[in-house]
């Protein structure tokens, strides 16, 4: 019978140990910058989970290279395809692609931690998507989706690839708590 509580508490003690490694662990400094790749409405929820949090951030669903400084700490990329807000902005999903790839690419030679949402759940999910998904989520640092958006597994293997802290919620609403945990 010790042996089995001792064996139970070891089980206990490593799970804690795991836990403690998952995200939720604060690795990301302000300020930030909110971007969009796919350009997606979703952004404006996120912008508006971080006013609600107090993590100072800058907001441009179209940013470049050229306007990422070192002052800037953390780049938040909601990933979510619309055609219809691609064509608001005037880009093509090729172009927003490319932009997505320089931004990127920039933001990691700033020593920027990179934080990718995708919170359009199933209806933000297809083709146009897929391609921003595929490409942002192995770059990231931490990812953070609505459950939904991910009943075909594709969240969980590129994080599992990855090996990218990755969070599932069950709603918009609950993103709040992971995205602010993930700020020192």
């Amino acid at each position: 019978m010790k042996k089995q509580v001792c064996l139970v508490l070891v089980i206990l003690m490593c799970g804690a140990a795991l836990w403690a490694q998952q995200p939720g662990v604060a690795f990301a400094d302000k300020p930030a910058v909110l971007t969009s790749i796919g350009q997606s409405a979703d952004l404006e929820m996120i912008r508006v989970l971080l006013t609600r949090a107090g993590i100072p951030f800058k907001m441009n669903a179209l940013i470049k290279a050229n306007e990422l400084s070192s002052g800037d700490k953390t780049l938040i990329l909601v990933v979510g395809g619309s055609s219809k807000g691609l064509g608001a902005a005037g880009i093509s999903a090729e172009d927003e692609l490319k932009r997505a790839q320089v931004v990127v690419q920039k933001a990691k030679e700033l020593g920027m931690k990179i934080i990718a949402l995708h919170i359009g759940g199933d209806a933000r999910r297809g083709t146009l998507s897929d391609v921003f998904i595929e490409y942002a989520i192995p770059l990231a640092d931490y990812v953070i989706v609505v459950s939904e958006g991910d009943k075909d597994g594709l969240f969980t293997n590129l994080t599992n690839k990855s090996k990218i802290p990755f969070s599932k919620v069950d709603r918009i609403s609950a993103v709040q708590a992971p995205l602010t945990s993930a700020f020192r």
